[in-house]
């Protein structure tokens, strides 16, 4: 029958350039179709946290292992702790293989918790891999006296937290719900750097939920100099850098065989670490090309050698695994699923209070521009502090005049009006 079929297509062919009929144009190959494309890596959450920093570091490679070496560029997304992009990447990004998101790896739960405003089905996403699995840990500043996690499920902590859907709300949620703890919640900080940045000015005594990937590349100078005490770690599994430091383990809370199960469903997440998904409509052919350069750039001695240099943990798992973990989770009984779903999602008796985030302003001559304008660097009281510059977040003016970041210039005097150094810049004033 294959046969017939191959020899009527060719007599067909033949008949049409007798008749002088033009053929159609052969179907476009996936190498043509990437051929000289510019693909997005959208990023659910802000610039310079571990998402972000992940992100960054495989865009500048996995375009060498697609077929036709297509280009990057990284977006930032920040929203309902990546809710908005994982929304925008299910119904409304190219559904063509050019769009990818890392979201939170909480985003499965949202829809098996109910959470009306998630408007996908996580099995029906293509999962192309994770760059690690992930432990996430709760600290405290060095100068809040709370050492150890009995002080910290008994007194009264006040935490920094982000959107509903992030780790940093929903962690200690569960806590308050599952241990009895009394955890006082302050969500609204745009990034997990200005959390950071709460805790060191002491507007909050505690950030929960963060990933311990992230502390080694983003905060290394802090672990070393022990600013803050590591508390717990959250996962279902140990990280064995965590255990010979002698941090508890959530599991080890659970009074019972249920408790241990709610919390084996909440944090079996930590297994996704931090997960790339492409739409639902993806052709199946280009699936199997980013998850194929997936795989090949998390193994790649290029990458792998500026991973190190980034301080990135490595990890990885695959799209298949990913794909799978994600099916069993949503095939949970449904008696685990409430019961988990009460734990993350239950505020009665919490305190739980908006963030009032600062800002400041800092003032000085242009010392440096890096990465187009992205950041920008003044002197400012005798050092050099820097600041993030998004093109769409960022108001940007030269002269009291709306401008674009390459009209930033070296010497110029600029004001950054951001949370501080090192952060995105809510306002970027210049005069020449």
């Amino acid at each position: 029958m294959k046969n017939l079929k191959t020899l009527a297509s060719v007599g067909l062919a033949g008949a049409l350039l007798a008749s002088g009929m033009t053929l159609p144009a052969a179907a476009e190959t996936d190498a043509e179709f990437y051929k000289n494309k510019r693909m997005t890596f959208h990023v659910g959450f802000g610039v310079g946290g571990g998402y972000d920093t992940y992100a960054r570091a495989l865009s500048h490679h996995m375009g060498r292992f697609i077929p036709g070496n297509p280009s990057f560029t990284v977006k930032n997304k920040p929203g309902a702790g990546s809710l908005r992009l994982t929304n925008e990447l299910y119904n409304l990004l190219p559904q063509d293989g050019t769009a990818i998101g890392m979201i939170g790896r909480g985003m499965p739960m949202e829809v098996l918790f109910g959470n009306k405003l998630a408007k996908y089905d996580p099995t029906k996403f293509n999962w192309i891999g994770s760059t690690n699995n992930e432990v996430s840990i709760c600290v405290t500043w060095h100068t809040t006296g709370i050492t150890t996690i009995k002080d910290y499920l008994s007194k009264k902590v006040v935490v920094g937290a982000s959107g509903p859907g992030a780790d940093t709300t929903i962690f200690p949620k569960v806590l308050n719900n599952v241990t009895k703890a009394n955890l006082r919640i302050i969500v609204g900080y745009p990034t997990g750097g200005s959390i950071n940045i709460a805790m060191e000015r002491g507007e909050v005594q505690s950030r929960c939920g963060w990933s311990w990937s992230s502390v080694k590349s983003t905060s290394a100078q802090w672990l070393a100099q022990k600013k803050f005490n590591i508390l717990l770690q959250m996962s279902t599994s140990k990280h064995p850098e965590l255990t010979k430091m002698g941090v508890p383990w959530i599991m080890d809370l659970a009074k019972n065989d249920r408790e241990r199960k709610i919390l084996t469903l909440i944090y079996a997440r930590q297994a996704m670490g931090r997960p790339i998904a492409a739409g639902p409509g993806v052709p199946d052919s280009r699936v199997a090309i980013l998850r194929n350069a997936f795989d090949k750039t998390v193994t790649d001695a290029v990458f792998l050698k500026e991973a190190r240099s980034r301080n990135l943990e490595m990890a990885p798992v695959s799209g298949r695994v990913v794909q799978d973990l994600i099916t069993d989770i949503m095939s949970t009984s449904p008696d685990i699923v409430q019961a988990s779903k009460e734990a993350t999602q239950k505020t009665s008796g919490m305190f739980i209070q908006k963030a009032k985030v600062q800002v400041v302003n800092h003032m000085g001559p242009v010392t440096k521009i890096k990465k187009g304008g992205r950041r920008l660097y003044i002197g400012y009281k005798g050092k050099e502090v820097m600041a993030k510059v998004s093109g769409s977040r960022t108001k940007l003016t030269v002269n009291g005049k709306k401008a674009k970041r390459k009209a930033v210039k070296v010497g110029m005097t600029c004001t950054f009006t951001y949370p501080g150094a090192g952060q995105e810049a809510q306002k970027v004033d210049c005069k020449k």
